[in-house]
């Protein structure tokens, strides 16, 4: 079985703080609820009903999870950049002969729009998962090694025995990815495939 190397995706393929601020506004002005735009990016990870529970009654969250994801893909997609290194990344998976997936608590269409529009084209896309429930995907499709910028990616990998590879692009720094246990801390993408090259399970020609 080819090596299979997961990667999350907000944070660590994208910068998504752009598109959903300006989705966290658009939400606020079709309700009328105010919502700290500026303070959701920074906790950027968990699912979108853990954000929205701040902001709307508990009653309301899922109807406004569903207004949110449907307003998503005509304000988002087209504001959200790929972070550096982000295709170098996929392509360096790709070259070694391996498979490279995404795994990511975003709503798995949305997921997809984004990678589509940025040109990023992973072997599979697997949405809705977080933290420990990714590692469903990651057993799934034999992912050795998760990359990701969050806790909750660490404890994915570990959930599924996989290395657990972090970025320092998301709301930790590298000292505190370290602190919680990642197996392997790197600034950025940028950074991947010369960490990969190395990698003691990558298949050789």
């Amino acid at each position: 079985m080819a090596l299979t190397v997961g990667f999350d995706l907000d944070m660590t393929l994208i910068d998504s703080r752009p598109g959903i601020h300006a989705c966290y506004i658009a939400l606020s002005e079709r309700t009328g609820t105010p919502i700290d735009a500026d303070l959701a990016i920074t906790r950027l990870g968990p699912p979108l009903a853990d954000e929205l529970i701040n902001w709307f009654p508990a009653e309301q969250v899922e109807a406004m999870a569903d207004l949110y994801r449907e307003m998503y893909p005509a304000i988002a997609i087209t504001t959200t950049p790929a972070l550096p290194g982000a295709r170098e990344a996929i392509a360096a998976v790709r070259q070694a002969g391996g498979r490279a997936i995404v795994v990511t608590a975003k709503y798995e269409p949305n997921a997809k729009l984004h990678l589509a529009h940025l040109g990023i084209e992973p072997d599979a896309v697997i949405g809705n998962l977080w933290a420990e429930r990714k590692a469903e995907a990651l057993r799934e499709y034999g992912a050795s090694v998760y990359v990701g910028d969050h806790q909750g990616d660490i404890r994915a990998a570990r959930a599924a025995d996989a290395l657990a590879v972090t970025v320092a692009t998301g709301p930790y720094s590298a000292d505190e990815l370290s602190g919680l246990g990642a197996d392997v801390v790197l600034a950025d993408l940028t950074q991947f495939p010369e960490w990969f090259a190395d990698y003691p399970e990558v298949p050789r020609a």
